[in-house]
């Protein structure tokens, strides 16, 4: 999955009014069949039944500079919202096409007469609440980078906040020549292999997480820190409350306060995907977000809601901290 940043200042009088035009507030397809054409108003039907889907553009800027890192970007994958020295806002990017007369109705022109004809609609979009210096900082940009324009992160750049956000894709428009082209990759891949069937596995071990289970899980039996339930170590992980990947070896030494115990039986996924989390004294927090899995939302609801995690205290209280701001899936800001 690429990640694509988006430069959109909010502070910019301009920006904020197309932010609050078609992104709090979705743009209904059918208001604007007039200006699109049946193939789009098919494909976006599909992938957003309920009629309606968040939308922003990209000018072609002068001289088309714009162009080839457009051509770039695909749908699936995941676009950033930064301005004003922050990470924003961000989502799937589900479906990409080209309506300059829709660009002009929705957003107007640029003082140069340029509209944001290159569009895009979103889709699993998120709030997010991260200063650039620590973008900055986890991709080891130059202090004083900036993004000035729409930019395509390379791989390494793309899977590391992926992994460090939890950047789960959602839905998104299958390209036919993509996937025709994936098909044929994978089956040559198929025929073409004569390596070995079975390969031994080397992996740096985490040295620290043995002495965790066994802190956490003395007697063989153990409480789940979130949903309460007492069950056996096979069914409980020494889940770390901050992602273990950014943490200091001072922090990942903090036996007594970096982890918790977390059952497999959905507790672990839903706090590591951001659909929980646990706000100060210790009361679980729900994503507003859920609402778009109803199976994720019914365990929830059965097994979480209105519970107060006992394993909160004020030292680890920092570690569910970063977990609020940086996994936890915050509604849009509006």
């Amino acid at each position: 999955m690429q990640i694509v940043m988006q430069p959109a200042r909010r502070s910019e009088k301009g920006v904020a009014q197309h932010y609050q035009d078609t992104i709090v507030h979705p743009v209904v397809f059918d208001d604007h069949a007039d200006l699109l054409d049946a193939h789009t108003v098919e494909q976006l039907k599909q992938l957003f039944p309920e009629g309606r889907a968040a939308m922003w553009g990209i000018v072609p800027g002068k001289k088309n500079v714009n162009l080839s890192r457009i051509t770039k970007m695909r749908p699936g994958d995941w676009v950033f919202f930064s301005g004003d020295k922050r990470l924003y806002f961000g989502g799937t990017i589900a479906l990409m096409w080209r309506n300059k007369e829709l660009a002009t109705r929705l957003w107007g022109t640029d003082a140069a007469g340029s509209t944001w004809e290159y569009m895009y609609a979103l889709s699993g979009t998120r709030g997010f609440d991260m200063p650039i210096e620590e973008v900055r900082q986890l991709l080891g940009w130059n202090p004083n980078r900036n993004i000035m324009g729409i930019s395509i992160l390379n791989e390494t750049e793309s899977e590391t906040l992926q992994t460090l956000l939890t950047l789960d894709p959602d839905t998104a428009a299958i390209q036919t020549n993509d996937l025709q082209a994936d098909t044929q990759a994978e089956q040559d891949a198929v025929t073409a292999f004569d390596g070995e069937l079975e390969r031994t596995a080397q992996r740096a071990q985490r040295g620290e997480q043995a002495a965790l289970k066994r802190r956490l899980v003395p007697q063989g039996v153990g409480q789940c820190a979130l949903c309460g339930r007492t069950l056996p170590a096979a069914f409980l992980i020494a889940a770390h409350i901050k992602k273990r990947s950014v943490c200091s070896d001072e922090e990942k030494r903090d036996l007594a306060n970096i982890a918790m115990l977390a059952c497999t039986l959905g507790c672990d996924a839903v706090y590591e995907h951001g659909y929980v989390s646990v706000a100060t004294q210790g009361a679980i927090v729900t994503s507003p977000l859920v609402a778009d899995i109803p199976e994720v939302a019914a365990y929830i609801q059965d097994k979480l809601a209105h519970r107060t995690v006992n394993w909160w205290s004020p030292a680890r209280e920092p570690y569910y901290q970063w977990h609020r701001a940086h996994t936890f899936k915050a509604a849009p800001p509006v």
